[in-house]
């Protein structure tokens, strides 16, 4: 009886952790439960959610092997926030600038100077101001500039013009929580999925939903994608709670093509797509392992290829745009993953290939990050594909950008506040002064001293309370000795 194999240039794709050193330690993740990644990633910058107090904050660590190793515990944050922050995106356009939700029913954007930051952020550039409850999802359109779309548990969805501040479109279909949503590739359909077990496409200018249906039997979270070709695969539960997921067509959204149970795990899986070459990885969270697959056209569609095993559970992983990947070694995706010890560990996905010159297949031109359309043109009823770059001749990050103004754009390299549609602190209908932000500077400089002023004396005080505590221990001893000593004569007069 004949075996074929089924022919497939990725069904040797294997990870390979970098060594401790390569990679960012002593991090302090967040412990927040919403399902988030907690993890963004760009050629220039990680971004990592992580645990801070009077608030929230994420830090942001310059890429390269100079910036890695172990954090200082004073390390500069982007903190503005006055609740713990859910969620971090960066803009696919400009990476600098990063999109950030918290539980203070703000949105923030933030721009990140060339470098990374040398005192704590506390100035965005805008405040998105709308949810009435906890923001717990951003998401850049793939094509369109400074166009953001943020989600909450005020069961609302709002895309905003960044670069105005304004809100462009409310969308209000969700019966309940919304927990995941994701553009097409051109990015003129949206998809989300809901606690109330539902997907839905919608057109994201009219908020009207033009198909719905069950995903998951399961209670527990449900995250769907696009795929690039218009399919779309989704990740559940079953009403058994048996983690599964599926692949669909959107016309037929109710009848799946592939549904495939992989365990009873009960961690939510993040599905990460890579474009280029059709493989899907699946994350879970507090899984020990990254599995992934191809869809071909082929049945069964999905292939299982293979799993990455490591040898702690993840809190949260972030997947490195293709243009950062180094097509040197035939690096097709990489991954940066936080566990619960305060390591985010870089993972590579590699074909083994033995030529050293330039793998065309392996490499299409893939997104760049140059916007295709303005915010007006998109809302206007315009569509276009993403524009793609070539890697043949490796990826530099350019220097930070200023997009093209086209109203008051806030997205450029002096942060203002936005009196549209903006929260404004400073009073007066413009933008703070230079004045003003240097004030705000000091007291972040002073109250960061402050924070490990305290820190230090925190350790001195537990270092004097355990000598009392050794010193007490050491009297007690004496005069149980004394004590003992001094009762031998006593006993002798009474005997003579």
């Amino acid at each position: 009886m004949s075996f074929r194999v089924r022919s497939s240039k990725f069904r040797h794709v294997y990870g390979q952790a970098l060594k401790r050193e390569q990679c960012y330690d002593n991090i302090r993740v967040s412990k927040s439960s919403w399902d988030s990644t907690f993890c963004a990633v760009n050629p220039k910058f990680i971004a990592i959610i992580v645990e801070s107090a009077g608030g929230g904050a994420f830090i942001v660590l310059p890429q390269g092997n100079k910036t890695s190793g172990r954090i200082s515990a004073d390390h500069p944050l982007v903190g503005g926030h006055k609740g713990p922050v859910l969620d971090i995106a960066w803009c696919p356009h400009n990476d600098n600038v990063i999109a950030s939700g918290s539980e203070d029913c703000v949105v923030k954007v933030w721009h990140i100077p060339d470098g990374g930051l040398i005192k704590t952020l506390t100035e965005p550039i805008v405040d998105l101001v709308y949810h009435q409850r906890r923001v717990g999802l951003v998401l850049w359109h793939p094509t369109a500039q400074n166009v953001l779309l943020t989600a909450g548990s005020d069961n609302q969805v709002v895309i905003w013009n960044v670069g105005t501040g304004e809100a462009m479109v409310e969308i209000d279909c969700h019966p309940d929580v919304i927990y995941s949503a994701c553009f097409n590739w051109d990015g003129s359909e949206l998809l989300t999925t809901c606690k109330d077990k539902k997907i839905r496409m919608i057109n994201p200018r009219t908020g009207e939903v033009t198909a719905d249906a069950i995903a998951h039997e399961g209670s527990k979270a449900t995250r769907a994608i696009f795929l690039r070709h218009g399919l779309v695969f989704t990740t559940g539960f079953s009403k058994m709670s048996e983690r599964q997921y599926s692949l669909r067509t959107p016309d037929c959204l109710e009848e799946p093509i592939v549904m495939v149970e992989l365990d009873t795990s009960n961690g939510v899986m993040f599905p990460l797509y890579d474009p280029d070459t059709n493989l899907i990885y699946l994350c879970g969270k507090g899984d020990s392992v990254i599995r992934y697959f191809e869809i071909t056209a082929e049945p069964p569609f999905v292939h299982y290829i293979n799993t990455f095993q490591t040898p702690d559970p993840q809190r949260g992983i972030g997947m490195m745009p293709k243009r950062g990947c180094d097509v040197t070694t035939c690096e097709i995706a990489r991954f940066y993953r936080l566990n619960n010890s305060g390591l985010c560990q870089i993972i590579t996905m590699t074909v083994p290939r033995k030529s050293e010159l330039f793998q065309e297949d392996l490499y299409p031109d893939t997104l760049g990050d140059t916007f295709a359309l303005t915010a007006e043109e998109w809302i206007g009823g315009k569509d276009a594909e993403p524009i793609l770059i070539s890697l043949k001749d490796g990826y530099r990050p350019p220097e930070t950008k200023a997009p093209i103004a086209r109203k008051a754009n806030l997205l450029n390299k002096i942060p203002a506040k936005s009196s549209a549609g903006g929260r404004n602190d400073s009073g007066g209908g413009g933008g703070a002064t230079p004045v003003s932000d240097k004030t705000f500077q000091e007291f972040a400089d002073e109250i960061r001293k402050l924070k490990a002023m305290i820190v230090k004396h925190e350790n001195r005080i537990r270092a004097l309370e355990a000598e009392v505590a050794q010193s007490k221990q050491t009297a007690n001893s004496v005069d149980d000795t004394n004590g003992a000593g001094g009762d031998a004569p006593a006993m002798a007069s009474d005997e003579v």
